[in-house]
């Protein structure tokens, strides 16, 4: 006859009830922190803090001051730190939230089944061997409760962001629409304008050379995805059938080429030895990375420059041509500026330290050899935004940013053709040139727009307009020629009237983003950090098209060329074909 089931001894039920109590408190203690953190993030734009605010109107009646730029630097600093801090505490609040919910669920399983009433028990010669043996595994419950507990945190300890978001801060532009010096020195304008040279493409704009939209966006449609072993925020370029992007740690700098058909790696190539370097590379920050620079190409020689200050010209092929070090660049944040191309010349933004320091400068590099053909003095301190060339009917100009200065320089010599006061904070975000005006940002302060006509101080005299809304600290603009587009890190899209600056609307998609936005058709897309791909329509009114999530973390902006949407994630590089 078998023996009824013995009750649940009373101290393995209050185990269990204990855990659920516990798994239940840290139920409602993390939503209570993740409302909290809700509402701090909607309620706290480190952008607009009224310290830094006040901070920085005392700088514009003290200039000199540098203790004052210091701390606002400090400040700035701080505050970025807080607010991404808060952002990421939302994501890993749900994980929490599902681990805690699982220990409930366990926990209050076990105490309804092992309180319910068995029927009454005989005598039983081994109870007091199983009495030993259930307040084991009551010992043993509670334990488990609690590793699953300390587990939870050390997860998101070990993936909480202590410090900024690896950010790939700043941006660079590809050359002007100059007229072709020598088939031989580089390749044609019309293959430059249908490929993605540099960052952002041929004009530095963020609009695809193609417009025919993708139907879908979920990773079951990209056309193919490469794992990718290479650490760095650089964005892809593509030419002639190949993607390229570099990658970099403190141990070694390597250019990677991939075919842009079925995402084959073809070459990768380290930079090698370099006349001049230093035995010492400068400390970078993990938020910038040793490869920040986008490459470029002329479509003869691939460039490529990093944050320690080594720049190298390969062929497409994978042969390196030319190298040099161009000095330990000063910059806090590591310098990041990338490359642009101008016929067969190579610009080089190279700003560092303060404007008093005299070691900011722009050159201009032969492509086949790597000299000097002209490099000009910068009145400016350190800076992260990238160069564009722009073609205008005065000629091709130049086009920087570095606080206070929006400077334009002479494509053929380098000389300063005009320069405006109109920059605030830490310069990142990179210019564009749409309707026939220079659109800049100046984080935290404005977006504006300049007319590129003049000549010496146009500070009162050709700024179009000016904005103060929904400003972009790391990103760069994009518009398609009547609406200039914006998102902030936070992940606030803007639209602007490219006429007057008029704010037609704005959404806020509740996502990290670092990469600037681009256009393909009539589509603007968006890539967050966490794998959010988002796409509205290119109008003056918001109309949602698409939001997928790739399992990838991106940083870096896309490459549009060749009927492929190349996205660059810490994981893969990615592949989607345009649409029919």
């Amino acid at each position: 006859m078998n023996r009824p089931a013995a009750p649940a001894p009373p101290a393995l039920v209050r185990a269990w009830r204990l855990a659920a109590r516990v798994a239940a408190l840290w139920l409602a203690l993390v939503a209570l922190v993740m409302g909290v953190a809700h509402w701090q993030h909607k309620t706290s734009d480190p952008w607009k803090s009224p310290a830094l605010l006040a901070l920085k109107e005392q700088l514009r009646a003290e200039p000199a001051n540098e203790p004052l730029k210091r701390q606002i630097r400090e400040l700035d600093q701080r505050l970025r730190e807080r607010y991404f801090r808060l952002l990421a505490l939302k994501t890993s609040g749900v994980w929490l939230l599902l681990g805690g919910a699982a220990v409930f669920i366990v926990a209050d399983t076990q105490v309804r089944r092992l309180s319910r009433r068995p029927p009454r028990p005989q005598p039983d010669p081994g109870a007091a061997a199983r009495h030993a043996a259930e307040q084991r595994m009551a010992r043993r419950a509670v334990i488990t409760c609690g590793g699953i507990v300390a587990a939870t945190f050390l997860a998101v300890g070990l993936t909480f962001p202590h410090r900024l978001p690896h950010g790939e801060t700043p941006r660079a532009s590809a050359a002007g629409a100059a007229p072709d010096a020598s088939p031989a020195d580089h390749a044609p304008v019309a293959e430059l304008r249908a490929a993605w040279p540099a960052f952002r493409g041929y004009t530095g704009g963020g609009v695809a050379p193609f417009t025919n939209v993708p139907a879908r966006w979920d990773a079951a449609a990209a056309v193919w995805r490469t794992p990718l072993e290479a650490p760095g925020f650089s964005s892809p370029i593509v030419f002639g059938g190949r993607v390229f992007l570099t990658s970099g740690d403190a141990a070694r700098r390597e250019v990677l080429c991939f075919d842009a058909a079925n995402g084959a790696l073809r070459w990768r190539r380290e930079l090698g030895a370099i006349p001049g370097r230093p035995p010492a590379l400068p400390e970078i920050p993990d938020m910038t990375s040793y490869a920040p620079n986008t490459p470029a190409t002329d479509g003869r020689r691939v460039y490529a420059l990093f944050a320690t200050g080594e720049l190298a010209a390969f062929t497409p092929e994978g042969e390196r041509l030319w190298a040099r070090h161009l000095g330990v660049p000063r910059n806090p944040y590591g310098h990041a500026s990338s490359l642009a191309v101008w016929r067969d010349r190579v610009i080089v933004l190279f700003d560092q330290g303060e404007p008093e320091d005299r070691l900011s400068k722009l050159l201009a590099l032969e492509g086949r050899t790597g000299t000097t053909v002209w490099e000009k003095p910068r009145p400016v301190g350190a800076s992260w935004a990238s160069p564009i060339v722009i073609e205008t009917a005065g000629g091709p100009q130049i086009v920087t940013l570095a606080l206070p200065w929006i400077i334009a320089h002479d494509a053929a010599g380098g000389a300063e053709l005009w320069r405006a006061a109109a920059l605030e904070g830490e310069v990142t975000p990179s210019p564009i040139f749409a309707g026939g005006r220079i659109v800049a940002v100046s984080p935290g302060a404005r977006l504006l727009a300049i007319a590129p006509e003049g000549r010496g101080d146009v500070t009162k005299t050709h700024i179009a307009w000016s904005v103060e809304d929904f400003l972009p600290d790391i990103s760069s603009p994009v518009s398609d020629g009547e609406r200039v587009f914006t998102i902030t890190s936070g992940g606030v899209l803007a639209c602007f009237d490219l006429r007057d600056g008029r704010k037609l609307w704005e959404h806020d998609f509740e996502a990290e983003v670092h990469a600037s936005p681009c256009l393909v058709g009539g589509l603007v897309l968006c890539v967050g950090i966490k794998g959010d791909l988002f796409g509205v329509a290119a109008a003056g009114e918001f109309r949602e098209l698409f939001r997928v999530k790739l399992e990838d973390e991106f940083q870096a902006s896309p490459a549009l060329a060749e009927g492929r949407i190349i996205l660059r994630g810490a994981r893969y590089l990615w592949a989607f074909a345009a649409g029919p």
